[in-house]
C-alpha cells in the first residue's frame, strides 16, 4: 500500500520561523548554544520531520492494525553540534512507532563533535583544550572518558593502516626508534616504538609500519620483517638503520640481498663524546677525511691514519673499526645516493614533528592511548609528501645498474 504523502504541521522554511531567525540575527543573538538560533532550527527541523514520521506510520497502521492513532509525545534532551534541547517525539496508542530520523534511545546528533574532536586530537590538542573547545563552541560539557571513547573510533583504521598491502620493492627504507613514556600496571614504563620508513620506485617516501619493542633482538626484528613481507613486501635494496641489535642477523634470513647502511651521523656522535673537548674540533676535522672520502679505499687508507694519530683515545675510533663493513656501504654509490643513504635523518626528519604532537604528554595512559596520537600525527604529516625525493630520477636510475633486474 502506497504510503500517502504528508505535510509536516511546521517546516523549517514556515514564515514565522523564518522570521524569528532573521529577528534573532538582528539581535546578536548565539547562533550555538541552548538557546541558539540554529538549536532552537534544528529542534524546529527534526519535530516537523518526526511529526510527519508519525502521519505516514498512523494512517499506514490505521487499518493493518485495527485501528491507531497520536498519543501525545515523549519528550528528551538530545545533544548537537549546535547544543543541547527538548526533543518532542509523538507517540501512537499501538506502540508500534518507531522513528528513523532520531531513534527512539538516540540521544546525540553528535558527529559532527565527533569529527571536530578527532580533528583537533589528531592536531595534538590535549584533552583539558578539546573540552574547553567543545564548551565554547557547542556549549556542551564532555568528560575525558568521552573523549577516549570518541578517539577510539581510530583504533580500527589504525588495524587496517597496519595490515594495509604494500609494494613489493622498495628500492630503500629507513628505520629508528623513538621513546615514549606510558603507563602501565600503575607505574610509568618507557616504551620503544619503531618506524619504518621506505621509498619506493616512484621516489616517495611513505611510512610502512610502526612496532612497539620489548626487548629488541633477532626475534624481534625476524617478526618485523616477516610482517612486511606478508604485506607484499617481496625485495629491498638498501636499508639504512642505527645500530639495531640482532637487525644483521634478521636482515640475511628475511632479505638476504639487502644491503644495510649504519648511520654515519651516530657513529660520528658516539665519537664525539670520546674525545676531550679542547681536542674535538680537531678531531672531527680529521675524522672528515673519512666519511667525506672519495672512495672506500681512501677512506680506509684515513681511517688507519687518524686511528695512528688519535691512539690515546682508540675509543673514539673503535666503533669504526668494528662496523667497518656496514659504515662503508654508501661508498659504493655516486654522491647524490651516498647523501641520502649515509644518515638516518630522512626518518629522524619525520620523528621531529611527531614529537610537536606527542610534547604535550607527560605520559601516555595505555599503549593505545600512544598509537592513537601517533597514528594522527603520521596522517598529518604524510599527507604533505606529496613530491619524489629530489633528483630521484637519476638515483633509480643508477640503482637499477647497481641491483640489475631487482628494480
Amino acid at each position: 500500500m502506497a504510503k500517502p504523502r504528508t505535510k509536516p504541521k511546521y517546516t523549517a522554511t514556515d514564515s514565522r520561523i523564518l522570521q524569528e531567525l532573521i529577528q534573532g540575527l538582528y539581535e546578536k543573538k548565539p547562533l550555538s548554544g541552548e538557546d541558539g538560533l540554529i538549536t532552537k532550527l534544528l529542534k524546529t527541523a527534526y519535530e516537523a520531520a518526526l511529526d510527519g514520521e508519525a502521519e505516514v506510520h498512523i494512517a499506514d497502521t490505521k487499518i493493518e492494525e485495527g485501528g491507531n492513532r497520536r498519543n501525545g509525545v515523549s519528550k528528551k534532551l538530545v545533544k548537537s553540534g549546535y547544543g543541547t534541547f527538548e526533543l518532542q517525539t509523538p507517540r501512537d496508542r499501538n506502540s508500534s512507532f518507531d522513528p528513523t530520523i532520531v531513534k527512539k534511545r538516540q540521544t546525540g546528533l553528535t558527529e559532527e563533535i565527533d569529527n571536530k574532536v578527532l580533528a583537533l586530537y589528531g592536531l595534538g590538542a590535549s584533552y583539558e583544550d578539546i573540552a574547553k573547545y567543545v564548551s565554547d563552541m557547542y556549549g556542551l560539557t564532555i568528560s575525558d572518558a568521552a573523549i577516549s571513547a570518541i578517539t577510539d573510533k581510530l583504533l580500527e583504521k589504525i588495524t587496517e593502516w597496519r595490515s594495509r598491502p604494500l609494494d613489493a620493492v622498495y628500492p630503500i627504507i629507513f628505520m629508528d626508534a623513538m621513546y615514549f613514556k606510558v603507563r602501565e600496571n600503575g607505574a610509568v614504563a618507557t616504551k620503544v616504538m619503531y618506524n619504518i620508513m621506505g621509498i619506493n620506485r616512484g621516489g616517495y617516501k611513505d611510512i610502512l609500519g610502526c612496532y612497539f619493542c620489548e626487548s629488541e633482538g633477532a626475534s624481534f626484528w625476524l617478526g618485523v620483517l616477516n610482517d612486511l613481507k606478508a604485506r607484499g613486501v617481496q625485495d629491498i635494496m638498501i636499508a639504512c638503520i642505527d645500530g639495531l641489535k640482532g637487525f644483521p642477523d634478521a636482515i640475511a634470513a628475511s632479505f638476504p640481498k639487502t644491503e644495510g647502511q649504519l648511520c654515519v651521523v651516530h657513529q660520528i656522535r658516539n665519537s664525539f663524546k670520546m674525545v676531550p673537548s679542547k681536542y674535538q674540533k680537531q678531531f672531527i676535522t680529521d675524522l672528515k677525511t673519512v666519511y667525506t672520502a672519495a672512495s672506500k679505499e681512501v677512506a680506509e687508507a684515513n681511517l688507519l691514519t687518524i686511528s695512528e694519530k688519535w691512539g690515546k683515545y682508540h675509543m673514539a675510533l673503535k666503533g669504526w673499526h668494528d662496523n667497518w663493513d656496514k659504515l662503508s656501504t654508501y661508498f659504493t654509490f655516486s654522491p647524490a645516493i651516498r647523501k641520502l643513504i649515509y644518515t638516518t635523518n630522512p626518518i629522524e626528519g619525520f620523528h621531529r614533528p611527531i614529537r610537536k604532537y606527542t610534547k604535550t604528554k607527560g605520559a601516555f595512559t595505555s599503549e593505545n592511548a600512544l598509537l592513537k596520537l601517533t597514528y594522527c600525527a603520521i596522517n598529518q604529516i604524510t599527507s604533505k609528501w606529496s613530491m619524489p625525493i629530489a633528483n630521484w630520477a637519476d638515483a633509480i636510475s643508477e640503482l637499477d645498474l647497481c641491483f640489475p633486474n631487482r628494480i
